[in-house]
């Protein structure tokens, strides 16, 4: 028998604070900007993995006997008797880099919370959902491979709070220390060394409300490298961005990404999107409208469906950019 929604704690961890506590271009000339030339990639190949090394950010060298990191198959997430979402076939190998875009209501911020397990798919005797070859597996387990960096985090700062404190919070799934808890020396360390990686050093010691918004987001991914990811999810990482923010932001995308961290960016805009990203989920009406090569699924005549619009994509250095069409 179907079962209906459920949901669990936040993967990362981020539900509440505690009150004690343009087109880019040149960001990353040594990210992998190569793509891909397969048009539909729905049943990927965990071959197709990149193979990577010795990688930092929690990166795990590429083996083609492992399972992939992620398998959704005809999984369906179900609200008030309605399918807010609805995945066939989903495969996600490790060190991937993959960008999920689409319009508002989409489904996709529903997706990224299906592989979090903020929600759960309607209980089916094959397991919708299998991580690294595991049907069931732990919250722990997915609270550990995964990094999550979002606006509507961002959102939830509101006390005076130093930044090293927000930074430490990674390590208790808080933003800032629980009450009546103290970082260790070692701790202090880790988050000073993760503020030092994306050049912001100097803020761990500034109240973290009078740094700007960009600032902030960076902050954010900070929290999130204390404990070593292997996949981080920036889910509209640009929203309320400046264009000095966003060029961080992308930059430090870029970055992690050259690193080898695996990468799933949630976004509506295709500027977004850097270039070691080569492949796309695009989705609309709670389904996965195509799933292929950067490259192909780039274009205006897909864009313009998708969005429902008439647009221009336009591409230099392996960067992209959307403008619409006006007669």
């Amino acid at each position: 028998m179907e079962q209906g929604i459920c949901f669990e704690p936040c993967a990362n961890g981020a539900a509440g604070m505690h009150a004690a506590t343009s087109s880019f271009s040149g960001a990353c000339d040594s990210a992998n900007a190569s793509g891909r030339t397969v048009a539909n990639m729905s049943n990927r190949a965990v071959a197709n993995a990149p193979d990577r090394a010795g990688v930092k950010c929690g990166g795990r060298p590429f083996d083609a006997s492992r399972p992939p990191l992620f398998h959704i198959s005809d999984a369906s997430v179900v609200r008030a008797g309605k399918t807010i979402l609805h995945i066939d076939d989903f495969r996600l190998a490790e060190g991937e880099k993959i960008a999920v875009l689409g319009p508002n209501g989409a489904g996709k911020s529903t997706f990224i919370k299906l592989l979090t397990r903020e929600v759960m798919p309607l209980h089916r005797d094959e397991a919708p959902v299998v991580f690294r070859g595991n049907a069931r597996p732990t919250l722990a387990d997915i609270k550990a491979c995964f990094g999550v960096v979002s606006s509507s985090m961002h959102d939830q700062i509101s006390v005076h709070l130093p930044v090293i404190d927000i930074v430490c919070g990674g390590f208790f799934g808080t933003l800032g220390l629980p009450r009546g808890v103290q970082a260790s020396a070692a701790m202090r360390d880790t988050a000073r060394d993760a503020l030092d990686r994306l050049g912001i050093f100097d803020l761990a010691d500034r109240d973290v409300l009078t740094l700007s918004t960009g600032q902030v987001r960076r902050v954010l991914v900070a929290r999130e490298l204390v404990h070593d990811p292997q996949v981080l999810i920036f889910d509209e990482p640009c929203t309320g961005l400046d264009p000095q923010g966003m060029y961080h932001m992308r930059k430090t995308m870029c970055e992690l990404a050259d690193e080898g961290c695996g990468i799933v960016l949630v976004t509506h805009y295709p500027e977004d999107i850097i270039p070691a990203i080569d492949r796309l989920v695009l989705m609309k009406d709670a389904l996965v409208y195509a799933d292929g090569a950067k490259e192909e699924l780039l274009a205006d005549g897909v864009m313009s469906d998708l969005f429902e619009a008439p647009l221009h994509v336009e591409s230099h250095d392996g960067w992209y950019a959307l403008r619409g069409v006006f007669a």
